[in-house]
């Protein structure tokens, strides 16, 4: 099987990350799935944004976790990348998942639940309930660094494909693969570089795989997917190096 390409909130290399603008762009180059991050807001909306705080990304300055929604839609997500995408907003899920179902999207949604630094209470149970409720035609995909998260996503979502994010332990990840909670390992390229001759017989999807030399680094070793900022490029050489 190919190597899964799989969009780093969206096409980030070239598009605002984590904005409708980049998950389009990684559509429309094909990517194989999308990866994406969910917070909580003040009032308790699912928003769509990497950081804790909104002062990388747009022209505010605060926690995502104290300002409400109405409050966040009036930042700019997009100016600080160009001109061009000026007055680019910060989406929420469900706005995101519309978008991906109006475009039929039917490759993988990775969605990380960012709990490892702020423990959003309840937000399991309400991303759990939303998936519930919303028929999709995409293969829906939880991960989490915290290892709480990943316990409660499964008990909420047992039939859901879970995976653990790491960037160098691995002792939760290897528990949870044991137990059968989780179904991937997703460690970063640096841990998968450093682990070359023993590498786990489980599903690796790492991330950020940017360059050239760890694109043909993770195809030659067929690994299950990588997760990167340039899907176009990682699409093209994912076809010198595997075909298809």
């Amino acid at each position: 099987m190919l190597t899964q390409v799989i969009a780093h909130r969206g096409s980030s290399g070239i598009r605002p990350e984590n904005t409708i603008p980049a998950f389009i762009k990684a559509i429309e180059e094909g990517a194989d799935g999308i990866e994406t991050d969910v917070h909580l807001s003040k009032d308790g909306a699912m928003i769509i944004m990497h950081d804790e705080t909104v002062d990388r990304t747009t022209n505010g300055t605060g926690r995502i976790f104290d300002k409400t929604l109405s409050e966040l839609k009036q930042l700019d997500a997009g100016a600080y990348f160009g001109y061009e995408y000026l007055g680019t907003r910060i989406p929420t899920l469900q706005e995101v998942v519309e978008l991906l179902i109006k475009m039929d999207f039917k490759g993988e949604f990775n969605l990380e639940l960012k709990t490892d630094k702020i423990q959003y209470s309840g937000i399991e149970a309400q991303v759990a309930k939303y998936f519930k409720n919303t028929e999709i035609p995409f293969h829906l995909i939880y991960s989490s660094f915290r290892p709480k998260t990943v316990q409660l996503i499964h008990k909420l979502c047992p039939e859901t494909e879970a995976a653990s994010l790491f960037k160098l332990r691995t002792k939760s990840a290897k528990k949870f693969a044991k137990s059968k909670l989780i179904q991937d390992w997703h460690p970063s390229i640096a841990w998968v570089r450093s682990h070359r001759f023993f590498l786990p017989r489980i599903q690796l999807r790492p991330w950020t795989v940017n360059s050239e030399d760890d694109m043909r680094y993770c195809y030659k070793r067929k690994l299950k997917g990588i997760i990167t900022d340039y899907p176009e490029r990682a699409l093209s050489i994912r076809r010198e190096v595997q075909g298809g």
